[in-house]
């Protein structure tokens, strides 16, 4: 344990045993791809997969492991995670043939572990959103009665010498139609910040896409954008898709967005972005109050992840709050929720001062 710690954290290096120089940043596991391996495999033995995490990361500056990682044996001996993710598809454009197939059963594995954690969660709140959609005052047949809503409607009918409610008024199910009820689109900021929420948002987006009643639409854009909407069924792809880090230009991506959407008042639109804007700021405003007075339910994520709020634009972000779109992070386990609040037209303000802490 002293060692593997050593290795990563001895600035002095050359006493731990690994090799080093003395002057070095950091002490020691040098160039050496095998070297780092073993070290990748001591860590996972000795620590638990929370400390794994953290070294890892702290590898990846420390020990230049960014570059090892171009080494297939190395990656095979890595804890796969979702930062562990973010760095590969970053190093995807330069990475050799022989490694990116090692990276890409790295992503998989990551990827339908998220999806197991996330995909039940997510259907049974978008289901239930979309069925608490389709009320009705006049159902056709008895059988589509929510009769628990309909005797809290009629209490003040209760009629105490027949203990009985009078049903005035029915609540019940409409006749949903087995096509589509609402429009997603998913606009992801690639920049270098948001790795981990390109992940988790490729990883939704797959989900989304796989319910019938949604139609779910995926760009990520930087200084350019990409439709990625017909490679939903694979969350693996998506990703390998992304080029994370280079500017931003969110106005250009709402543009191509507002072009996918044809039923404003059905339709759902998730901005995830830090909002650090590198085009037009006034026409990208413009565009977000245009969306949203045509029906638009508008949604703005900082982040999505388990770390929280990045570093954002919190000019931008006050802008966006003060025409009702509030912008914020959302952990990946509170998303369905979000989204099901969405699909309801419920007023996202008050669902984030409920839901989310400040």
């Amino acid at each position: 344990m002293d060692a593997a710690l050593a290795a990563l954290y001895n600035r002095s290096g050359g006493t731990s045993g690994t090799g080093g120089g003395g002057g070095d940043r950091s002490g020691g596991l040098g160039g050496s791809a095998p070297r780092v391996a073993r070290w990748l495999g001591d860590i996972r033995e000795y620590f638990p997969s929370s400390v794994v995490r953290v070294m890892q990361s702290d590898a990846m500056e420390r020990l230049g492991l960014q570059q090892m990682l171009l080494e297939p044996e190395m990656m095979e001996a890595v804890e796969p995670d979702v930062h562990l993710v973010g760095t590969l598809i970053s190093l995807n454009r330069v990475m050799p043939a022989e490694a990116r197939e090692t990276a890409r059963e790295i992503v998989r594995k990551v990827v339908d572990d998220l999806e197991k954690r996330v995909a039940q969660k997510t259907r049974a709140e978008i289901k239930g959103a979309i069925d608490r959609s389709t009320k009705t005052h006049r159902p056709r047949r008895v059988a589509d009665i929510d009769w628990n809503a309909t005797i809290r409607r009629n209490l003040a009918h209760y009629l105490p010498e027949h203990n009985t409610v009078i049903p005035q008024t029915l609540i019940g199910h409409g006749r949903r139609s087995q096509g589509v009820q609402k429009d997603v689109v998913l606009a992801i900021d690639q920049s270098g910040s948001m790795a981990s929420s390109v992940v988790y948002a490729s990883v939704f987006g797959a989900v989304l896409a796989s319910m019938g009643t949604l139609k779910t639409s995926l760009v990520v854009f930087d200084t350019a954008v990409v439709d990625l909407t017909d490679q939903l069924t694979d969350p693996v792809e998506v990703l390998f898709g992304t080029q994370l880090g280079g500017g931003t230009n969110i106005n250009k991506a709402i543009a191509y967005s507002q072009g996918l959407i044809d039923r404003p008042t059905d339709s759902i639109f998730v901005l995830i972005s830090d909002l650090y804007e590198g085009g037009v700021r006034a026409e990208m405003l413009k565009r977000v109050a245009a969306m949203k007075a045509a029906g638009v339910q508008v949604v703005v994520l900082l982040a999505l992840s388990d770390e929280g709020a990045p570093f954002y634009d919190r000019r931008n972000a006050a802008a966006l709050a003060e025409m009702g779109v509030p912008a914020f992070a959302c952990t990946p386990d509170v998303f369905p929720e979000l989204m099901a609040a969405a699909i309801q037209n419920q007023p996202l303000d008050a669902w984030v001062d409920k839901h989310l802490d400040d």
